[in-house]
């Protein structure tokens, strides 16, 4: 009777096994222009029971300072199970990333600044804006062939949205950026200078 209890758990690991390697090949393969991967086609891929590996790749990614972020689509503040097929699972870093990684990611450091005022100030008028506000506020630093240029950027790499003239923090931001810690560290800074 031991033996066969020894190979339907032995069975029983190989499978979770090779739902975790899955689940992580999912998470890192880069679809189209966005990272990350919907929760259906976890779903798909893993069973129903999806959600439990991927806290499980999350505990092994935080080995190499790595987290899995969950994205959702809209204001959720209590996720059912159907908000989380909708959602996108993408991996990123645990810690804010040096500077010194987000140059190296084609951005320049003037495209960093841009980015960083456009998503405080964003992010201090309640998570959306009108465009022109926002183009004025950063004409003040950059051409405005620049300004026009950097925002239509920042919008096809996912770290804002737009819906006609309005501006709205976007998906990549929300899992890249602790927008409440950018915040404090502009806030701090403009007193310290």
């Amino acid at each position: 009777m031991n033996g066969l209890g020894g190979v339907n758990v032995s069975r029983k690991r190989i499978d979770y096994l090779s739902k975790l390697r899955r689940a992580v090949q999912l998470l890192l393969i880069q679809r189209h222009r966005r990272p990350g991967v919907k929760g259906w086609e976890l779903k798909r891929a893993l069973g129903r029971r999806y959600l439990n590996i991927i806290k499980l790749v999350d505990e092994e990614l935080a080995r190499f300072g790595l987290t899995v972020k969950t994205i959702f689509t809209g204001d959720v503040s209590s996720p059912t199970a159907e908000d989380y097929d909708k959602a996108i699972f993408l991996v990123t870093f645990r810690e804010p990333a040096k500077i010194s990684d987000v140059l190296t990611a084609g951005l320049r450091i003037d495209d960093v600044g841009a980015l960083a005022a456009s998503l405080a100030y964003i992010n201090s008028k309640g998570g959306s804006i009108n465009r022109r506000e926002l183009e004025s506020i950063l004409i003040e630093k950059l051409p405005r062939w620049r300004v026009d240029s950097l925002i239509d950027r920042f919008i096809r790499l996912g770290y804002l949205e737009s819906e006609g003239e309005l501006l709205r923090i976007g998906w990549r931001a929300k899992a890249e950026i602790d927008l409440s810690l950018l915040s404090l560290n502009l806030l701090s800074s403009s007193h310290e200078g």
